[in-house]
């Protein structure tokens, strides 16, 4: 697509604010990119023009599996570049191709890996002309800012429905977001997912935002649960139930706190996957960042050798090397924090536990969703918890759902001052695990980076 005036203009402008952003040690990953698009309104679908993009969007895991998707492609040797600092709005994903390009517009490289905020979907993959749409999961999430789940679910059919010709990768175990498939696209689908949790719990879960059936209003009846309302679902009434799985986790071989190995199936058959990460959630990630990088042509070999070697994306399962080993697991709606405190649950050691909480815009003003999050998990592990801290702009909120929780409030202790909290944390001996929110996540890792090294969240 031809590069007009006000195209390169927009670019110079957008590298501009980036330098003079980074110079004063600012992340610089959205604002340029929202100044570049007021001079030129087109210009993400100008420079996305023959460039072979992932977009992955969805509720949770988005961050962790776009890392994965890039490990792939790292390991294939593909040119690629990635909105790594989550900037995943469209003035974030403007900023990242304008910083790919040449001063007038060129690509540098041939392949992106975008994550894409789910509500941003619909004027997004418009204008970004992915190749392939991966959609992780829908879950209740900042009811302030996404509304309703359904609208969500609304935001990426419309987005998707203006690239036909882009490759779906559907969650065939999310009963919304395998919807999708219902509405004549004629995108080509891929399904991926959890067939069974061989030798794992499979019960019934509590906590579930799509009981019902999106087509008929029946409840679900469920072969198996994963989690929340991921499984294998089915309507007694209509008919409407999970689709078999083109890329999908037959069973786990095993998990411990830092990896999981699977028996994993792909069109190319069954292999033995070893998963560097834990939780059952990340397997979900494994199998989408799978179906994503073979659906551009990386071979199945190096998906698994990408998956087995991969190091976690900044906040997501973020290894720090202060007191005994810190794991930063960012939490940010009941869904996603109940699958945290379950992976605490299979620590087997004694460690100190960090929970912040914020109510910034990034985060959701309303904090109301901590009491639906699964926060009596620790109650049993009272014992190996250690200390407690809470933190944040709503750790007084936090306390409270805790004592609620069962847990000992002779044992927590509230430290609002984000530089105390790591000075206290680097005299711990035991290992560390920190639940933060998105604002709570930058300003305790940022403090973290400036006080022991580091790289920074865009980086």
């Amino acid at each position: 697509m031809r590069i007009s005036f006000r195209a390169v203009l927009a670019i110079w402008v957008c590298k501009l604010l980036r330098m003079v952003s980074r110079l004063l040690h600012r992340g610089g990953t959205a604002m340029p990119g929202r100044i570049a698009q007021k001079l030129c309104p087109d210009l993400l679908s100008r420079l996305s023009w023959g460039v072979t993009t992932v977009a992955v969007t969805g509720t949770n895991g988005k961050t962790t599996c776009s890392r994965m998707i890039e490990e792939a492609f790292r390991e294939s040797g593909l040119p690629y570049f990635a909105n790594r600092s989550g900037a995943n709005l469209m003035s974030g994903v403007v900023t990242e191709f304008v910083m790919n390009a040449s001063a007038f517009g060129r690509m540098k490289k041939s392949y992106a890996v975008i994550e894409c905020d789910e509500a941003a979907a619909r004027t997004v993959f418009g204008q970004l002309h992915p190749s392939v749409i991966v959609v992780t999961n829908l879950f209740r999430d900042q009811l302030d800012r996404y509304g309703e789940i359904t609208h969500t679910l609304s935001n990426i059919r419309e987005g998707i429905r203006h690239v036909p010709d882009a490759v779906l990768c559907l969650n065939a175990d999310c009963s919304l977001t395998a919807s999708l498939a219902d509405d004549g696209l004629a995108n080509r689908i891929v399904w991926y997912g959890l067939d069974a949790l061989a030798g794992r719990p499979q019960t019934a879960s509590v906590l579930s935002d799509a009981s019902h059936c999106i087509r008929c209003k029946a409840e679900y009846e469920y072969d198996y649960h994963t989690y929340a309302h991921l499984g294998g679902f089915r309507c007694p009434k209509c008919g409407y139930h999970r689709p078999d799985a083109d890329f999908a986790v037959e069973e786990i071989l095993s998990m411990d706190d830092s990896s999981s190995s699977v028996r994993f199936r792909d069109p190319s058959g069954v292999s033995t996957l070893k998963v560097n990460l834990p939780a059952v959630y990340n397997l979900y990630n494994a199998a989408a960042a799978a179906a994503a990088a073979e659906s551009v042509g990386v071979s199945p070999e190096i998906c698994r050798q990408a998956l087995s070697g991969f190091a976690c994306g900044f906040g997501r399962m973020e290894n720090f090397p202060i007191a005994g080993g810190t794991r930063m697991i960012l939490v940010k709606n009941p869904a996603g924090c109940t699958q945290a405190l379950e992976y605490l649950s299979t620590v087997q050691k004694d460690f100190v536990l960090v929970v912040c909480l914020n109510d910034r815009s990034a985060d959701g003003t309303d904090v109301s969703w901590i009491w639906d999050a699964g926060f009596e998990l620790l109650q049993p592990l009272k014992d190996r918890i250690k200390r407690l801290y809470v933190s944040g702009d709503r750790a007084a909120d936090m306390r409270v759902r805790l004592k609620y929780a069962g847990l000992p409030d002779s044992n927590i202790t509230v430290q609002a001052d984000t530089g105390k909290l790591v000075e206290a944390l680097r005299q711990e001996t035991l290992p560390v695990f920190i639940l933060p929110t998105y604002t709570a996540m930058l300003d305790l890792r940022g403090e973290i980076v400036r006080r022991c090294g580091g790289a920074e969240f865009w980086e």
